[in-house]
């Protein structure tokens, strides 16, 4: 799983840095500031499949099927590079989810609102059509929510001190 969210996430890095139009130069100079650009994707997985964003509305019901009163792990990546030095620290944050029985009405109301789509396997754990029918959260929800917060300040921290050696 990790290789395929740290693949998922140079990919990206490697699609949209044309469009930054970074000049990488610019940030190696002796006196430029550091600069850090934070990556990061996310997948969810179930019964060992990963699930990327679902493409219909009967995919998206049928992962919000699936997880009702069963559970949906997140495996998510993290990418710090400090554009001055070149030096990348990445690393990965897991957490687990398990819900109650999820009603077929709330299934429907969260495809008719679309959100769904916009989310690694239709996972919406703070969504409030969905969050009372979330059993145990096992990680941190940041974590589900895609960008998981104590890994980020860990890594941030990592690339400012190897900066400054």
């Amino acid at each position: 799983m990790r290789k395929v969210s740290e693949g998922k996430v140079l990919k990206n890095w490697l699609r949209f840095l044309p469009k930054l139009r970074l000049n990488i130069k610019d940030y190696k100079e002796k006196d430029a500031e550091t600069t850090l650009l934070i990556t990061s994707d996310i997948v969810a997985v179930y019964e060992g499949t990963i699930r990327e964003k679902p493409t219909s509305e009967e995919e998206a019901r049928q992962f919000l099927r699936s997880y009702s009163q069963g559970h949906v792990s997140t495996v998510g990546s993290v990418l710090v590079t400090n554009l001055k030095t070149g030096i990348k620290h990445g690393g990965i944050d897991k957490a687990e989810v398990y819900f109650h029985d999820i009603p077929d009405e709330i299934i429907q109301n969260l495809i008719d609102e679309r959100v769904v789509f916009n989310v690694a396997g239709g996972l919406l754990l703070e969504h409030p059509l969905i969050l009372p029918f979330v059993d145990t959260l096992i990680g941190a929800s940041d974590s589900v929510m895609g960008l998981p917060k104590a890994l980020t300040e860990k890594l941030i921290q990592e690339a400012l001190s190897y900066n400054a050696d």
